[in-house]
C-alpha cells in the first residue's frame, strides 16, 4: 500500500519503520526541519511503568489534586480546554481509565524496542531500575491505588527503606529526608529522541521517504475514495516568510496516519471527527553530568512533587510540570526553579548547571480518559495513532506495530481495542 504518516515525533517514526518493513511504500510528512523536534525532543525519558505519570491517568487523580496543578497555569483558558477538564473531572470521578491496557501495551512498547535493538544495534544511553522517593510514611497512602494498579498490571513493585534506597541509588543525599522507597527494578529510561533518529534511518534503509519542512494543510477525501493530503512545502533558503512563497501541492495516498500529537484536532476537524485534545505542557532540563558518584544510575521520581530524574548517558535530566492554556513570557520560571531546586536536593554536585544547560517546554496531546486513540479513524483510508500524553515514548514501539497489524487484518500481540475512536 502507498501510505502517508502526518508527524515525525517518536510515534510517527516508529509507525514508519514498522509499515516500511511489512513492504509498504511509506512517506512521512513533518514542518519540522527533522525528526523528534516537538514532543519528542527532550521527554524525561521513562519508558514504563507509564503510571507513575499518575496525573496523566484521571482514575488514578485523587479529589483537588488537578485544581492545585492547573492552579500552576498563569495564563488564558479558551473553552475547548475548559470542556475538556469537564470530561477530565467525569473519567475521574467514575474511575474510567484504561490503565491496565496502557500498562499492557507499555510492556509490549518495550518488547520491542528490545527486540529492534538487538536488530539494529540501537544506542540509546539506557539504564534499568527506578526509585519512587517519599518523604514521609504518609505519602505512601496517597500512592496506593497506583500501587495495586501496577501490582495488577504484573508489575514488581518492592517497597524498601531508606538505606536500601541509598544502596541502589548511592548519589542520594545523605541530608535529604527520606522515609521509604519503591523499586522498580525492571524499569527502563532511555534516549527518546536519540531512538527516534535512529528509527529513522533504518526506515529510510527500507524505503520510507521522509519530507521535513512540508505542513500539512488539510486531509479531504481525493479520487476513488482514496484520502488526499493539501501540502504546504517550506520556502527554500533566503525566502522570506512562508506565504506566497511556499508551494502548495497535494499527496494521495492508499491509507493516511495521523501521528501529529497536539496539531491534529484541526486536520481531524472537517472530517467530521472532534477528537478532544489537550495541549498539557511539560518541561526538563538537562545537564552534563558533573561528577558520577553524586548523579543517578538510573531514575528516580520524587513521589511529593510527581518530578523524575533521570541519568541519559552523560547527562541528568530532570522533568515535570502540567500546564494547559496559553501563557505569557516568563511565566514557566517557577516550574523550572522547582525543577533546579529538587533536582540540588536530592543529588547536589551531580550535575554541572552554569553551562551547557538545556530548558526545555514540550507540548503533549492528551485525551480526557488518559489513554491514545490506535484505530481507524472515520473515513475510509484514515488511521489515527496520537494522544498518548506523556507516555508517547513508553507506547510509540507498542503502538507502531500495533496499528501495523491493525492495518495489515493480522491479530495483534495486544489488544487494542480499548484505544478505539468510538469510546469518543
Amino acid at each position: 500500500m502507498k501510505i502517508a504518516i502526518v508527524g515525525a515525533g517518536i510515534v510517527g517514526v516508529a509507525t514508519a519503520y514498522e509499515l516500511a518493513h511489512d513492504g509498504h511504500e511509506v512517506t512521512v510528512f513533518d514542518r519540522h526541519t527533522a525528526a523528534a523536534e516537538g514532543a519528542s525532543f527532550a521527554p524525561a525519558g521513562l519508558m514504563g511503568p507509564g503510571l507513575l505519570h499518575d496525573w496523566s491517568h484521571p482514575s488514578l487523580t485523587q479529589p483537588g489534586q488537578w485544581l492545585g496543578l492547573w492552579a500552576q497555569v498563569r495564563g488564558r483558558q479558551s473553552l475547548p480546554d475548559w470542556l475538556w477538564r469537564r470530561q477530565w473531572r467525569r473519567h475521574a470521578q467514575q474511575g474510567t481509565s484504561p490503565v491496565r491496557a496502557i500498562e499492557a501495551l507499555a510492556r509490549f512498547g518495550r518488547e520491542r524496542l528490545e527486540a529492534l535493538t538487538l536488530r539494529h544495534g540501537l544506542e540509546l544511553e539506557a539504564a534499568t531500575g527506578r526509585l519512587l522517593l517519599l518523604r514521609t510514611e504518609a505519602e505512601l497512602r496517597r500512592w496506593e491505588p497506583v500501587l495495586q494498579q501496577l501490582r495488577d498490571s504484573g508489575v514488581v513493585v518492592r517497597q524498601i527503606d531508606a538505606a536500601t534506597a541509598r544502596e541502589r541509588e548511592p548519589g542520594l543525599s545523605p541530608e535529604a529526608p527520606l522515609a521509604l522507597a519503591l523499586e522498580l527494578p525492571d524499569a527502563l529510561t532511555a534516549n527518546c529522541r536519540l531512538a527516534a533518529h535512529q528509527l529513522r534511518q533504518h526506515a529510510q534503509a527500507l524505503g520510507a521517504d521522509f519530507r521535513f519542512q512540508t505542513q500539512v494543510l488539510a486531509l479531504q477525501s481525493g479520487t476513488g475514495m482514496r484520502p488526499q493530503l493539501q501540502l504546504r512545502a517550506a520556502p527554500t533558503a533566503g525566502q522570506a516568510g512562508g506565504g506566497d512563497n511556499a508551494a502548495h501541492h497535494s499527496f494521495e495516498a492508499d491509507a493516511v496516519i495521523v501521528c501529529a500529537g497536539a496539531d491534529a484536532a484541526h486536520l481531524l476537524r472537517p472530517l467530521g471527527l472532534r477528537l478532544p485534545l489537550a495541549a498539557v505542557a511539560g518541561y526538563t532540563v538537562s545537564a552534563p553530568l558533573r561528577e558520577p558518584l553524586h548523579a543517578p544510575l538510573g531514575s528516580v521520581v520524587d513521589g511529593a512533587e510527581q518530578l523524575s530524574i533521570s541519568r541519559l548517558g552523560q547527562r541528568v535530566r530532570i522533568s515535570g510540570g502540567a500546564e494547559m492554556g496559553s501563557a505569557p513570557a516568563g511565566h514557566h520560571q517557577p516550574t523550572v526553579a522547582r525543577l533546579y531546586r529538587t533536582l540540588n536536593h536530592w543529588f547536589p554536585g551531580g550535575a554541572q548547571l552554569r553551562s551547557g544547560v538545556q530548558v526545555w517546554r514540550g507540548v503533549r496531546p492528551l485525551l480526557p480518559d488518559g489513554a491514545p486513540v490506535i484505530a481507524a479513524g472515520g473515513p475510509p483510508g484514515v488511521w489515527l495513532n496520537l494522544g498518548h500524553g506523556a507516555n508517547g515514548w513508553a507506547l510509540a514501539c507498542g503502538a507502531a506495530r500495533g496499528l501495523a497489524d491493525q492495518l495489515a487484518r493480522q491479530p495483534g500481540v495486544v489488544d487494542l481495542t480499548p484505544f478505539a475512536l468510538r469510546r469518543f
